[in-house]
Formats: C-alpha cells, structure tokens, sequence
C-alpha cells in the first residue's frame, strides 16, 4: 500500500473515532499476516472498548459502518469485515492498488525515497580496519552493511558520511613493523627469531620483499613513501607497511564498490592532544577515581551506561586503555556536527558500548555539551562461515589464518558477495556458501532477483520487436484497470510496499530488509510471468502488463542500487 493511502486510511478510522467520542488514540495499521484476511487490519478497537465501556467487538462493528458511509474512502476502500473479538480487516480497492505502477513511473529513481531525515548529518562509520593485514570477513560484512545502511539513510533525507576510522597507533602497529622486519632480515639471509605476537602471513612477506626492492607507497595523506630497504630502519619499514596495507585495504574496498567521504586517524588523536583533553575532561566531571596506582571511570555511576563495573582508563604503566581514544574520537564526532552517529563494528566490541558512552557522558558533564545518552548507536555483526564444496573454509594462503574480502571476490564476484553479507540480520551468524552464491538457481537469492530484473527486459525487447514501443511516458498514458487477476494484484500490492519497507529498515538500522523485500518481489514476479503472458492480443490488456513490467523494474533496479547490486539486462 502506497503512504498516502495508508494515511487516508488511518485518518478515516480517526473520524470515526471522533464520532464516538475519542481523540487522541494513534491508529495503527499493520499487513495482516494471512493474506486472506485482507490488505490492512486495525486492532484499535480493542484498545478503546473499555473507555468506551462497550464490547470490542461492536465498537469495531460501528468504527466499520462508519467507514462504508464515508464518501472520502469511496475508491479507496473496497470492503471493511470484523473479525475474532474485535479486529478491522480492511480491503483496498483494485485502482488504489492499481495506482502505485504510475506512482513508480512518475517518480522513477526517487520511488520509496523520502525527505524524512530533513537533511540532519548523520555518520556511518564501517569497516575500520587495522591497517595490519587484508581486510577479513568481518571487514567485507561491515562493508556490505554500512554502505547499504549509508545508502538508506540517504535515501530517507539524511545527509550522510561514511568514515572509516584508522588504528594506526598502538601495539599492533608495532607488531607488523618488527613482522615485516623479521621477514626481510630472513629474505636479507639474517637467521632470525620471528616475533611470537608477529603477523604470519605470506602477504607480510610481500611487503618484505617490496621493501628490500626500495618500492614507493603513497600514504593517505598523499605524500610518498619510500622504502630505504634497510632492514634495520625499523621506523621506515614500519611506515612502509602501514601505507603498503592501506593501499591493499583500498584496492579490495574499490573493487567491492565501497569508497569513504572521510579517513580518520587514530594517531591524530594523540598528535592534536584529543586523548589527554577528552581524559581532563572525565577527571574534571568527578566521575573518576584512582586505585590500585590506576585511574578509574565509574561508570556504574553514570546514569543509562548499563556498565556491571567500574573500569580502568589509565593503567598502572601509564598507558590508556582501549575505550579512552574511542571517547576522544567520538567527542571529536559531535564536535564535528554529528548529532546521529552509527557505528558498524564486530559482535567483539559489545564490551565497548557501555565504556564509550559512559566516558562521553562524564566528558560532556565538563565541557557542557548536550550529548544524547544513548549516543552513538551501535550495529554489531556476528561472525561469518564459508562454506565451499560442502567444507568449511578456514584460511586464506596469503592471509594465513583468514578467508579475505578479496577471497570472496575472486570466488563469486561483487554482487554476490555484497548481496549475500547483506542478506541477513546484523546479530545472526552468518555462513556464506559459496556454491549456492554461484548456482544459476532460484536457490539462489542474488540471481533470482537479477533474473526477474533481465526476464523483464527481455519481455520488453520483444515487445519493442513486435512493434509495441512502451516507455514511461507512454505507460503513464494507460489504462491500469484490466489489471485485476490474482497475480497482478500481488505484484502490485508487493511494488506499494517498497516505500514502507524503506521507512522500516531506516527506524530499525536493518537493510537486511531491502534484501528480503528483493526476494518477495521477485517471487511475485515469476509468479505472475509463469501463470500469464504479457504480449497477449488484448491491447488494453497487454499494455497495462507491460506498464506493470516497468514498473517493477524500477523498483527492482531501486532497491538493488540500495545494496551495490548490478541490475543486469541479460543473464
């Protein structure tokens, strides 16, 4: 059902509400999980019944007779019916539900977009990977869902940045330095004892190689850098290697079609004093304390935190632990103009969640700005499997302990890779089956869509060969009412839907939605293709099929580009 019908709908039961006395009481109308029971169902009456000191079931029944006598409802609804103790099964007439295929057609791109975000900034920060080895399959799912997020949010009126957020500081960092160290010593024929926290992978020992070969990498700031290709120089390789990664880490994101409005680095951070004033500004909030020669937050304190314990930021060595330069980062966010800010990260940070808000909320007490408590959220994934010729794949040859995003890439391709990552809830375990991504099967959900999207342009290249030339502006012009057998009723009401199921997936941070919807609507489609022609000779008819084909090409093409999916005209 399009928005504005629902609208219409909602605001005739308010009416008929008003007309026994109430006012004030939201309308919710909700698909009635049996189709049978029609196109929208109303439980309102139950909730009013006893204010009114009436039976549900006769309040419904006059909420009802109210909406037949309606003249504003005339053409939209088609027949009201009361069901069980006092539910409201609504049916919408057939040229509302015909209504949507010119709906799509006038607004062709911008179909299920909306303004509702009013251009507020929001910030999808994603991915984020240590710049310590290729990106992994954590790193691909986050890929896959932040930009599907980002690409949502755009879609509802927001105006959104995509950030990626570079650890470059720290003990990993150090780690790859003495690992690529290590390697070119041995490739140097040093005899060396490898590092026992090092990094093992063949790609470390390309980078050793590249090193001693005196190539030049071009850091994120654009400045080069040239390997010495001396194996002592600990400081060059270790700049060398992070700059040789984040070139890597960038190749495999293009090739994903991912790219990034903004690049931050941990180190900076440290380098304009953030982390020392985002820790003042803690201490000076008095939610601190030392013990045990360590500085503590209390976060038990902190009110909506949900922390079970009081926690360390400065430890007895007089390093900060790892939460301290996230609630630097994150002030640095708001600062920046970021009310909403949505982080993509692994299942592994949740111990993180309550830290970085607790920290932002003591921090803001002190420098008095207005910080939401529930700020920022948080889209954890859980882990991903691969599975390939019925077997777990566990490693990577070049990563070494680790299927890669490039792995998947070379395997199925772009738009299976990214379909798939997308294609389930964020907090479920995940595995990618390898196979099934590459069946030209209706198995197999990728393909399945894509399918419907080429089996209508092939429909249309015949028409057109036929001589029957339909393009939007010509489909705008037909006669929609022979579009009335069961399937096309489905098609339709599943095309209306799309804007619902943006608005939905944009409340509850889920594009996984727009992947379920994608395989209903290709199911209608098939459904509809298998059971009926579209080049029959009944003109009227033949031209409203094919004005229903466009149509959900469109949509299909919509939601696809929503995911970074190809809409392929040929398979």
């Amino acid at each position: 059902m399009l928005p504005e019908h629902r609208d219409t709908v909602a605001a005739l039961i308010e009416q008929a509400l008003a007309g026994l006395g109430i006012a004030g009481v939201p309308v919710v109308l909700e698909r009635p999980k049996v189709e049978a029971h029609g196109d929208l169902a109303c439980t309102v009456a139950l909730q009013v019944a006893k204010s009114l000191k009436r039976n549900p079931r006769e309040v419904a029944t006059a909420i009802a007779d109210a909406l037949r006598v309606n003249p504003a409802g005339q053409g939209l609804v088609d027949s009201v019916e009361i069901a069980g103790p006092g539910f409201i099964n609504l049916r919408l007439a057939a040229a509302a539900k015909q209504s949507v295929v010119h709906e799509v057609l006038r607004s062709r791109d911008c179909f299920g977009t909306s303004t509702a975000g009013g251009g507020h900034k929001v910030m999808v920060e994603f991915v984020s990977a240590n710049p310590t080895g290729p990106l992994h399959l954590g790193h691909a799912r986050q890929a896959a869902i932040g930009d599907a997020l980002a690409a949502l949010l755009a879609a509802q009126g927001f105006d959104v940045t995509r950030e990626f957020y570079y650890n470059d500081a720290g003990a990993q960092i150090h780690n790859l330095a003495l690992s690529v160290q290590a390697r070119a010593q041995e490739l140097a024929g040093r005899s060396v004892e490898f590092p026992e926290a090092g990094y093992r992978g063949e790609y470390i020992v390309e980078i050793a190689r590249a090193f001693l070969a005196g190539d030049r990498q071009t850091a994120r700031d654009g400045s080069p850098v040239d390997a010495s290709g001396d194996v002592d120089d600990l400081d060059n390789i270790r700049r060398f290697a992070v700059a040789y990664l984040r070139h890597e880490q960038d190749t495999d994101l293009a090739a994903f079609g991912v790219t990034f409005d903004h690049f931050y680095l941990e180190s900076s951070l440290y380098a304009d004093g953030r982390v020392e004033a985002a820790v003042q500004a803690m201490v000076a909030s008095g939610m601190t304390y030392e013990a045990e020669g360590a500085l503590w937050l209390r976060t038990t304190d902190i009110e909506g935190s949900g922390d079970d314990k009081d926690r360390v930021m400065r430890k007895s060595d007089g390093s900060y632990t790892y939460f301290v330069p996230d609630v630097a980062y994150h002030l640095a966010k708001f600062e920046r103009g970021f009310g909403k800010v949505i982080n993509v990260q692994g299942s592994d940070h949740h111990g993180t969640v309550a830290r970085v808000r607790a920290g932002l909320q003591a921090a803001a007490m002190s420098l008095g700005l207005r910080i939401p408590p529930g700020y920022p959220d948080y889209l954890l994934h859980k882990m991903v499997r691969v599975m390939r010729g019925g077997a777990e794949v566990k490693m990577s040859k070049r990563a070494g302990s680790y299927v890669t995003l490039r792995d998947l890439l070379d395997w199925v391709g772009r738009d299976a890779t990214r379909f798939f990552l997308a294609s389930r809830k964020a907090d479920t375990e995940f595995t990618f089956d390898v196979d099934l991504a590459l069946s030209r099967s209706e198995d197999n959900p990728v393909y399945y869509v894509q399918y419907a999207h080429a089996r209508i342009c092939s429909v249309l290249a015949q028409a057109a060969t036929a001589g029957v030339l339909v393009d939007e502006s010509t489909a705008l012009q037909r006669d929609l009412s022979p579009l009335a057998g069961a399937r096309e009723l489905a098609l339709l009401g599943r095309l209306a839907l799309y804007p619902q199921v943006l608005r939905e997936a944009t409340e509850e941070l889920a594009p996984h939605q727009i992947a379920f919807y994608l395989k209903d609507l290709a199911a209608d489609f098939h459904a509809f293709y298998n059971a009926e022609r579209v080049l029959v000779d009944d003109g009227a008819l033949r031209d409203a099929r094919l004005a229903l084909l466009l149509a959900a090409r469109q949509v299909l093409r919509n939601a696809l580009r929503l995911l970074g999916v190809s809409a392929p005209e040929r398979m």
